[in-house]
């Protein structure tokens, strides 16, 4: 739950045009921002939207052209990333919509094709007066969308540096919990959710743990341990309600698992219901892994109220586990540092390969965390990984947003079955 985020420096996209300075965003008088994204790839759709939604941005996703010229008649967005498919003149008719609009968001081209024909496109919403700014060859990386939304000036500033007491931050209610999706690497689909915990400083804004975890004592770590199992359990009742049953995992220190009475806590605080899926506490290697002994009665213990381990930040004492006959772990999430450049690195490609065949062979699943890059996570895929989490599938938010999201995708699914239906009536045969 402590544990931070991995953090991204924002790179220039390797099109040379990104080495040009954005056109800034006007003043949004504390007004929430919201992006189109035109895609006929949902992946690329919900590739974006991750990373806008994680940025405090709201979103709006269309498949098509037309959808997305009838959406403009009930609000307009503040930036817009539109794809330019092999025919060009669906995305120009749309430029020449949001001209005739005198829209004045930022508009970014992405396409497969060569840089000729999306400059060609770029200038023709020149010509209708439109922002737009440099264009995304695809395949495109985090770090290339969030220099646009640093550059515009949008969502959520930066976190200053800061250093605060954690009992400070509780004693003032700065706490909140972030939440970040983890996805099942074959399906491509959302699995499970992991809870972090942030400060919302009044001056400072939203801090990270290592603002406030560094020097907190023991009384401080129990409240938050205790105040995070309560917003794990609150959420997923809130998730439960869009239809959406998904196992929150957070991360908590052995001594906040051994020392408080959990099963007590979650009976107190536990919506009834029989589809509540449970939760995953996440144990640090180093806090573990010489006492398995401990693990093993911890998981008995947490059963009843259907609770699982899982070992965190796993990799480095991957050796002294390999002779142990059960685990009680349901999770073994591959650390960052092992994750990184997991297809090509010598010695961290065989370590990831390891690891997952000894989750496999006690029966859980092996996740990688910290993925960054695409590469990572098809080496992580060919290695037999069943899920993937880190800033290449979503960044950590807030749970408003990340209710706004899951609504978003509820909206869509019911947009494509109904569409699958009124595409699947039969069309009466002539005697």
């Amino acid at each position: 739950m402590a544990e931070d985020a991995p953090s991204i420096t924002p790179a220039a996209d390797e099109d040379s045009s990104a080495a040009k300075p954005l056109v800034q965003h006007p003043p949004l008088n504390g007004r929430t921002p919201v992006c189109f994204v035109v895609d006929e790839e949902s992946s690329i759709r919900h590739f974006v939207s991750l990373i806008m939604q994680g940025s405090g941005i709201d979103t709006e996703e269309f498949a098509d052209g037309p959808a997305f010229r009838e959406a403009l008649n009930r609000r307009m967005p503040d930036l817009l990333f539109l794809d330019v498919p092999l025919d060009t003149a669906d995305a120009i008719t749309s430029l020449g919509t949001l001209g005739n609009l005198k829209c004045g968001c930022a508009v970014t081209l992405m396409s497969t094709r060569g840089s000729a024909v999306l400059e060609n496109v770029k200038g023709i919403g020149e010509k209708h007066a439109l922002r737009m700014i440099p264009v995304l060859k695809k395949p495109f990386d985090i770090a290339t969308v969030q220099r646009i939304i640093h550059d515009l000036k949008i969502g959520t500033p930066p976190p200053v540096a800061a250093r605060i007491g954690l009992d400070e931050a509780l004693r003032n209610n700065w706490m909140e919990f972030w939440y970040q999706p983890k996805i099942d690497l074959r399906k491509k689909q959302l699995a499970g959710v992991e809870a972090f915990a942030r400060a919302r400083h009044p001056q400072h804004g939203i801090l990270s743990p290592s603002a406030f975890m560094p020097g907190a004592d023991e009384a401080s770590v129990m409240a938050l341990s205790e105040k995070g199992l309560i917003a794990a359990l609150e959420a997923s009742h809130s998730f439960s309600e869009l239809g959406v049953n998904l196992r929150i995992a957070f991360n908590l220190p052995v001594t906040a698992v051994t020392k408080l009475d959990i099963p007590a806590i979650v009976r107190a605080h536990r919506r009834d219901t029989d589809k509540w899926p449970g939760l995953i506490i996440d144990i640090p290697e180093d806090q573990i892994i010489t006492d398995i002994t401990l693990a093993i009665d911890i998981a008995r213990k947490l059963e009843s109220v259907n609770i699982k381990l899982a070992i965190d930040d796993f990799g480095r004492g991957y050796t002294s586990l390999m002779r142990h006959k059960m685990l009680p772990f349901a999770e073994m999430k591959l650390a960052q540092t092992f994750v990184s450049d997991c297809g090509t690195d010598k010695v961290n490609a065989p370590i990831c390969k390891t690891v997952i065949d000894l989750a496999h062979n006690f029966g859980s699943i092996a996740i990688g965390i910290g993925v960054k890059r695409a590469s990572d996570a098809l080496a992580l895929v060919a290695m037999g990984c069943d899920y993937g989490q880190g800033f290449l599938f979503g960044q950590p938010m807030p749970q408003e947003r990340f209710m706004s999201l899951l609504r978003q995708r509820a909206s869509t699914r019911q947009q494509q079955v109904a569409g699958n239906i009124k595409n699947a009536v039969p069309v009466p045969q002539q005697a």
